[in-house]
């Protein structure tokens, strides 16, 4: 067996969604003798996370809804690093996603090490066809699941289905094929999103 974590390493001066001042995490050391403590300032969305309906749906449930159950289990990375500009319907056509199905997308995202504004996403038409399936979750190597969208039709038709959208994945080293998938997210409560440890492991059924 072996395990990949394809989750992104947190710390300041990190890639952040449109390299937003904001956004970025401030770490506040304090050593008083032998003694060390760190205080974290986090954006729930920071680095590889899990999004929550409240993030794009007005009243939407809120992070502590999600199934921990369906972040664990099997998973198919779909290699798309040929696609540019966005996963359509026609790209995903080509594989084998079932009902169920949790599915990674690795594109060209994962070569790049700083935010990229014309980064590849998921189209409208590739999350109505995920949908479609019946897909129980779907997860991207970009910050975010769609850009320049008015309306995040993406993100609304995802979770409009009960779908887990999991964002800021690193998948450069990862092939194509099926893995065992834990995605360990913080246990906030009331929140749109939670930062997550995700890992993948060959061989593990």
């Amino acid at each position: 067996m072996k395990m990949y974590d394809v989750t992104g390493a947190i710390n300041e001066g990190m890639t952040v969604y449109k390299n937003k001042p904001e956004k970025q995490p401030k770490l506040n050391t304090i050593t008083n003798g032998y003694v060390t403590e760190t205080r974290l300032d986090l954006d729930v969305h920071t680095g590889t996370h899990i999004d929550a309906p409240l993030h794009m749906v007005t009243d939407g449930d809120t992070f502590e809804t999600i199934p921990l159950d369906n972040l664990v289990g099997q998973c198919k990375v779909l290699d798309l690093t040929e696609v540019e500009n966005s996963v359509s319907k026609v790209d995903l056509e080509g594989f084998h996603i079932q009902k169920g199905d949790f599915v990674l997308l690795k594109t060209k995202n994962s070569f790049e090490e700083t935010f990229n504004f014309d980064f590849i996403f998921l189209a409208q038409d590739g999350a109505e066809y995920l949908s479609e399936l019946g897909i129980r979750g779907v997860g991207i190597d970009s910050l975010g699941i769609e850009r320049s969208q008015e309306g995040h039709p993406t993100h609304k038709t995802l979770f409009a289905n009960n779908i887990i959208i999991i964002e800021g994945l690193r998948l450069k080293e990862i092939e194509q094929g099926q893995y065992f998938m834990v995605a360990a997210p913080l246990k906030l409560m009331g929140t749109d999103a939670s930062p997550a440890r995700v890992l993948l492991f060959e061989g593990l059924r």
